[in-house]
């Protein structure tokens, strides 16, 4: 009895690749992956000291004008070149402040070891945190816009878990605000795909002075 054979479908095809790419991204991004993302507060430690009255506003300004944005142009920027020497320093030197520059130094270096010692194709190493995640994802052929809104959704959200320890909020409370970001990052993933750094600016200031101010902090729980 001859049995027929099902060819797979242009639906399957195209979404066994995907599933893999989300995968990875969300693997990357998860708080398992060991960068130490859980001890960056970007600032927002001592934000909470001198009162924030809606945190849902701050962090919304912080990925429209702030590190949000311009971190999204730099991973673009990394992902477009070959040689992405320059665009590491102009991310360092972008760095408002001496704990942002580690913030994103030491989260960097971490991120390129890990990816480099699990993924063989990847040879990075000392690269500002997005310039890491840009030239990794172009190595493993990921997708831009997807593994930018999957990086900004994952600082979106250790800054919402951030403040759940400082500001109290619920746990409820803090994934509806997620929930709410979500379209940011989209736009943001979007409006920075062509990785134009002639288009960055920052005008977060409160949340950059709030970072200079947490390194004379007497007492933290953050490392920024």
């Amino acid at each position: 009895m001859h049995t027929a054979t099902v060819a797979p479908t242009r639906m399957n095809m195209v979404q066994q690749p995907m599933s893999t790419e989300i995968l990875i991204l969300t693997q990357w991004f998860s708080p398992a992956y060991p960068i130490g993302a859980f001890a960056y507060s970007h600032g927002l430690e001592a934000a909470n000291i001198d009162g924030i009255d809606d945190l849902e506003c701050w962090l919304t300004d912080v990925l429209h004008y702030g590190a949000g944005r311009s971190d999204a142009l730099f991973l673009a920027a990394s992902y477009h070149v070959t040689d992405v020497s320059e665009i590491d320093a102009q991310c360092r030197a972008f760095a408002p402040s001496a704990e942002r520059l580690r913030e994103t130094d030491l989260q960097g270096a971490a991120f390129g070891k890990v990816t480099s010692d699990v993924w063989t194709q990847v040879e990075i190493e000392n690269l500002a945190y997005p310039v890491a995640v840009g030239r990794a994802a172009k190595l493993i052929e990921l997708p831009l816009k997807l593994t930018t809104t999957m990086f900004l959704h994952a600082f979106a959200a250790n800054l919402v878990a951030a403040g759940q320890r400082l500001a109290g909020i619920g746990q409820t409370e803090a994934q509806a605000l997620i929930k709410r970001l979500v379209p940011i990052c989209i736009t943001i993933a979007d409006d920075s795909a062509d990785g134009n750094l002639d288009q960055l600016s920052s005008t977060a200031f409160m949340a950059d002075i709030a970072s200079m101010k947490h390194e004379t902090q007497y007492a933290r729980i953050f490392r920024t």
